[in-house]
């Protein structure tokens, strides 16, 4: 089973997180790990005097904060995951979109600033990766395809994870947060969702910011030919049934 599993920052810190990724290998499955690490973006940001700007649950990133974002997010944050793996047995290789290029984008919105959208993939070095045995784990950037520097661009990490899995052929998406799922005005995980009621939800201010973020990425995983889109907390990383599945529907989130 081919899966793409989007790990947010706060999940990174959880010590199950390591147990669950090592359980899905060991039943065989493919995953590719695409990680965040916004808070730590935001702090190394407020220690340099910067503070953070958000639009929607995406964030603005100027020139100058796209030198932080690659410092933790290509630097301190994929090799420390990768450490963790490789010290639980784990042969993973830490990468970022902008390697190969294994991504590719263009600036969608200049109020957004270096941020890329329209994203395409090369999955290529993936398969390779996976075809030798190792676990990709990688860094959200990409390479500007406009610039004729290859400048870089900060990427959503969900909408990577999303545009990764269509060009994989995989057969799950899952984004993984910091609750058990997308969650009703009660508190109560709502079991699955189409594009309709999402839409719904967000509209209400329900569903805002990160969850609105991720139910956009979900929609566009599925309209790209994904299997099947999950947003969940760690325990559906080996759960197939937790979580909230989104369904394909003919309204777009």
């Amino acid at each position: 089973m081919r899966r793409v599993l989007k790990i947010g920052g706060r999940a990174q810190g959880d010590p199950r997180l390591l147990t669950q990724l090592v359980a899905t290998l060991r039943r065989g499955d493919s995953i590719a790990v695409v990680h965040g690490g916004g808070d730590e973006v935001s702090a190394l940001q407020r220690r340099l005097g910067l503070e953070p700007q958000f639009r929607g649950g995406r964030r603005v990133t100027s020139a100058e904060d796209l030198d932080i974002v690659r410092m933790i997010l290509s630097g301190s944050t994929n090799k420390r995951l990768v450490a963790q793996l490789i010290s639980h047995g784990v042969q993973a290789v830490g990468i970022s979109g902008e390697d190969g290029p294994l991504l590719q984008a263009r600036i969608t919105d200049p109020e957004f600033g270096r941020v890329g959208g329209d994203i395409t993939v090369a999955p290529a070095l993936i398969k390779h990766l996976w075809s030798v045995g190792f676990i990709p784990v990688i860094s959200p950037l990409s390479r500007d395809r406009e610039d004729p520097d290859g400048g870089g661009l900060n990427v959503n990490g969900d909408d990577a994870a999303a545009a990764l899995a269509a060009a994989l052929g995989a057969d799950e998406l899952l984004l993984v947060a910091d609750v058990p799922g997308v969650l009703d005005d009660a508190g109560a995980t709502i079991p699955q969702l189409d594009g309709a009621a999402a839409q719904a939800l967000v509209a209400s201010g329900v569903a805002k910011g990160g969850m609105a973020a991720k139910l956009e990425a979900g929609a566009l995983a599925l309209r790209g030919g994904v299997g099947r889109v999950r947003i969940g907390d760690l325990h559906a990383i080996t759960d197939a049934t937790a979580g909230t599945r989104l369904l394909l529907s003919p309204v777009s989130i």
